[in-house]
């Protein structure tokens, strides 16, 4: 019985890992489509949302049967507890990515971003994949080293963020407003797809310790933008 529990206990770990996977690969495809003026592309990511939603519904549904059913406690309670706000989280990384996808869909046949503007949000792209990348390392690994790591490579995308409000605010910005609200959602949904990912990896630390890093201790019942 116990050693069925902590098979359960290792497969929700997992499921985090495969999620984030799936967040990574909305992230990349949301971000060729915004480049590329894509359709197709946007539209197989606008899609995943189906699909993030029933990896996020298992997740918990494994979680409060192994509240219900094995009553854990200590380490065993913070992996329950930790794998439903990753869950959460990584919900959330998928839909920020799904929003990219749909601003390029919305401004379909036109390019979203100025030529001028573009190489930040290639970087945003880079940096953004980067994160889910170590998100991953951490879920399956729980390496503390790269957990608390992940805090200063977010930095780059807060500078990224920076660099492109200075250009929406440049007198030389020629593109309107309409477009430079997109730019600046889009820019948005970057850098929160960042945050999320460094939440992530804050939850690990969390599991591994039981110290809350720079978070707070109730489980969301919806994540936040």
């Amino acid at each position: 019985m116990r050693q069925a529990y902590q098979i359960q206990l290792a497969d929700l770990g997992e499921h985090g890992a495969r999620m984030c996977e799936v967040t990574a690969q909305a992230m990349r495809g949301a971000s060729t489509a915004l480049m590329d003026a894509n359709l197709a592309l946007a539209e197989d990511v606008i899609a995943m949302d189906v699909r993030l939603d029933e990896m996020r519904a298992s997740a918990e549904e494994s979680a409060l049967e192994l509240l219900a059913l094995q009553a854990p406690v200590a380490s065993d309670l913070r992996a329950v507890v930790s794998a439903l706000w990753v869950v959460a989280d990584l919900q959330r990384m998928g839909t920020l990515a799904i929003h990219i996808a749909k601003a390029a869909r919305r401004r379909h046949p036109k390019n979203v971003l100025p030529s001028e503007i573009r190489p930040v949000f290639e970087r945003m792209s880079s940096v953004a994949l980067h994160l889910a990348g170590r998100t991953s390392q951490v879920l399956l690994t729980r390496d503390l080293d790269v957990a608390k790591g992940m805090e200063s490579e977010d930095d780059l995308m807060d500078d990224l963020h920076r660099q492109m409000f200075a250009a929406l605010m440049n007198p030389a910005w020629s593109h309107g407003v309409p477009a430079a609200v997109d730019i600046a959602l889009l820019g948005r949904f970057y850098e929160r797809y960042a945050d999320h990912a460094v939440a992530v990896a804050r939850r690990i630390v969390f599991l591994v310790t039981g110290d809350n890093v720079g978070g707070d201790t109730t489980i969301p019942l919806a994540a936040p933008d």
